[in-house]
């Protein structure tokens, strides 16, 4: 099971996690671009982090949109968003990275699962990334558009789950600020993990159980009690004999 963060989200320079402890616990680090977080100099120093960790480094663009952190839903031409894209994977790639996956952030990451046209121009950005390395790279999400627009795109794509967010009963998150929409006991989040990783399914805010077949796991690196909470996922899973690794 790979276990995934995102990272290297630095705002005027401050990071908003502590990447350093989170490589040593994850497998996948998915690196803020510049859209909604971080600059070259970040960048660099969190593809050096995680390569130093032995930690799969993937790309997490979003909109253009560091005053909202990625956060708010713009209106982009899907051109302008593939270019947009795009670049922000020409950033990574170019402070030293691997990239082995693309996870869209914020907004973008639920308008590519909503809506048909985003989650082509998305796709579209990753296959041109794929082209120009010779290899088709991964898109991982949630699901619902972008399943299909990465099959167009000759994309693999790997389903998504997260730990530290509430799930409604359609499978869809809770919206950041209602009740319920994060959680933040790492004995909790250790048991969801267990669960998404042995049964495939994790229970919504309403009590239903909804089937998830995973292929990673979330905690985001800026949620409270991050560090604990990843930690206490990872000895869970080490504990029941679930290797940890990165499916790139």
């Amino acid at each position: 099971m790979d276990l995934n963060a995102d990272l290297g989200e630095t705002v005027d320079g401050v990071p908003t996690a502590d990447d350093t402890a989170m490589f040593a616990l994850v497998s996948s680090a998915s690196i803020a671009c510049g859209g909604h977080a971080g600059d070259a100099s970040s960048m660099r120093t969190a593809v050096a982090g995680a390569t130093a960790a032995r930690v799969a480094v993937g790309a997490h663009p979003s909109y253009l949109d560091r005053a909202g952190f990625g956060r708010v839903r713009v209106a982009v031409e899907p051109d302008l968003l593939r270019a947009q894209v795009l670049g922000q994977l020409h950033a990574l790639a170019a402070a030293g990275a691997d990239v082995r996956y693309v996870k869209p952030h914020g907004a973008l990451y639920h308008a590519a699962s909503e809506d048909a046209a985003t989650a082509r121009a998305v796709a579209a950005a990753v296959a041109d990334l794929s082209v120009q390395l010779g290899r088709a790279v991964p898109l991982l999400g949630l699901g619902g558009a972008i399943v299909s627009a990465a099959s167009d795109a000759g994309l693999p794509f790997h389903l998504e789950a997260f730990l530290d967010r509430g799930y409604r009963a359609d499978g869809s998150l809770v919206p950041r600020g209602a009740p319920g929409a994060l959680l933040d006991d790492p004995d909790v989040v250790a048991e969801r993990a267990l669960r998404l990783a042995t049964q495939g399914e994790v229970v919504a805010v309403s009590g239903e159980v909804v089937r998830s077949e995973a292929a990673s796991l979330c905690v985001h690196g800026d949620s409270p009690g991050a560090v604990a909470m990843a930690r206490a996922v990872r000895s869970a899973l080490d504990a029941a004999g679930i290797v940890v690794r990165s499916p790139w």
